[in-house]
């Protein structure tokens, strides 16, 4: 069993209580801004943060720059908010991994995966998604907005007139799209199978990765030490 010892106070603490409670109070914040964070907490000191867009993380600073102008270039082209601050090596990986799933998905699906329609049997949600790469998937709103101009609003058909643009690159299915009706949709899935799925999965993903790489430009690494050392 383990023993614990007491002290009693010295007669010169007791003698001057003021002082040992000033002592204490002082002590105690010492002990308070010096103890180690709790498990699963992160403790940031005002050394680690230096003003708005300058972060220090194991000694060495990273100047996010402009944080919003950051994050609208990484969305309109993954890891370019990156190279904006600087950030090269991190930022080629992003361009390189997020943009290489994302034609790979495309190219799985027959390039026919990705278009943008909200219409009666085609609400195509799948392309808020795929949108988190920006500027690769716009396309796809200009040739949705040609198809709703083209469309006739009482029998919901596509007129005999409509032409795609750059030959059907991101154009959505001619209407209407009916569940279990031969339409276009249905021949993509004839012709491509499982991999008409497997590349709507692999663009949706590809967006949802790059959501996280606009926040990391905007907000930086984790801007506590990386390696765990505390400054001495």
């Amino acid at each position: 069993m383990a023993s614990r010892s007491r002290t009693s106070p010295s007669p010169q603490s007791d003698a001057n209580p003021k002082a040992r409670s000033g002592e204490g109070s002082k002590s105690n914040e010492s002990e308070k801004s010096d103890s180690p964070p709790k498990s699963g907490q992160i403790k940031l000191s005002s050394e680690v943060l230096n003003g708005d867009s300058i972060i220090e993380v194991d000694d060495i600073e990273i100047d996010l720059r402009n944080r919003y102008l950051a994050a609208f270039l990484a969305w309109i082209l993954p890891g370019a908010g990156h190279v904006y601050q600087g950030r090269h090596a991190k930022g080629t990986l992003f361009i390189v991994s997020v943009l290489s799933i994302w034609f790979l998905g495309f190219a799985l699906g027959g390039w026919n995966v990705v278009y943008a329609s909200w219409q009666p049997g085609d609400r195509r949600w799948h392309y808020f998604l795929q949108a988190g790469v920006g500027a690769a998937a716009l396309p796809a709103l200009v040739q949705g907005d040609r198809m709703r101009r083209s469309t006739d609003p009482t029998t919901g058909r596509t007129l005999d007139s409509y032409r795609p643009l750059w030959r059907g690159f991101m154009a959505p299915p001619h209407r209407p799209v009916l569940e279990g009706e031969a339409d276009e949709v249905a021949a993509w899935y004839a012709r491509r199978g499982s991999g008409y799925e497997m590349g709507t999965w692999f663009t949706m993903i590809a967006g949802l990765l790059n959501f996280l790489v606009i926040y990391d430009a905007f907000g930086g690494p984790l801007a506590v030490p990386i390696s765990g050392k505390r400054k001495t």
